[in-house]
């Protein structure tokens, strides 16, 4: 198992050598308007894709299987609807199954609790998209943890840290996780994805786990940056497994 950053929370994975592609939002700079309520006028994406085009087109190409944690904007984008060929394998959360199908895509598969995907056990864990009536807004989301005989990854998704969270570490003891930070908000309510104090209570109760913090930098909603969040890990001496990678890096 091998993954890479793209940006925000895209993720190319690599089983076996097939590629599963997670959460693409592969439009360039400044495509999309400013997410709605939100305290500043910059356009989203944030910065372009560490890809050039051709490295893209060769990328989709090659790309056997995706799997979507929910359709917000940041994660499953116009472009990349329009990039992926309508009969890719989609996985996705099932309350999200008829909106992609109805969009034209002829192979979606949604993950109810778990499946097989090229050897993988794929299993679809809850989220809490925010605190409180914010939720009402931002819907269901979903996270996933894959996992082969050697290794067991965990796709925390758009989400806080709550009980669920504490009970998937609890329940599949992962060894990589990938956590969505910079604690993204809106102007009025508390955050909606991970901040820093979330993040360090992810370290602490999953002390074994090589840890990977992304959704950052790439979006308009999101407050805290690469910098505030090492900083933050290295007070705690958690550098060394805690990572804060950049966009294009391969985790491991």
């Amino acid at each position: 198992m091998n993954i890479q950053l793209l940006r925000n929370a895209t993720l190319v994975l690599t089983i076996d050598g097939k590629t599963l592609l997670v959460d693409p939002m592969l439009a360039p700079k400044d495509s999309y308007d400013v997410f709605p309520f939100s305290n500043n006028e910059l356009r989203n994406p944030l910065v372009d894709l560490p890809l050039y085009n051709e490295q893209l087109h060769a990328l989709i190409a090659k790309v056997e299987a995706v799997l979507l944690t929910h359709l917000h904007i940041d994660h499953w984008d116009l472009v990349a609807q329009q990039m992926l060929p309508k009969d890719i394998m989609i996985l996705c959360q099932p309350v999200d199954a008829h909106t992609i199908s109805a969009s034209g895509f002829t192979n979606v598969i949604p993950v109810a609790d778990e499946l097989i995907w090229n050897g993988a056990l794929i299993s679809r864990v809850n989220c809490k998209h925010g605190v409180g009536a914010i939720t009402d807004l931002t819907g269901v989301v979903s996270g996933y943890v894959i996992s082969t005989k050697e290794e067991r990854l965990y796709i925390a998704g758009d989400t806080v840290w709550y009980e669920d969270v504490e009970q998937t570490l609890d329940r599949f003891r992962p060894t990589h996780i990938i956590l969505n930070g910079g604690a993204a908000r809106f102007v009025i309510g508390d955050p909606i994805i991970m901040n820093i104090a979330d993040i360090i209570k992810v370290c602490k109760h999953a002390p074994l786990a090589n840890i990977y913090v992304v959704h950052l930098e790439s979006v308009n909603s999101v407050t805290e940056n690469r910098i505030d969040i090492s900083n933050a890990v290295s007070a705690h001496n958690l550098s060394h497994r805690c990572h804060v990678p950049a966009d294009g890096d391969l985790l491991f």
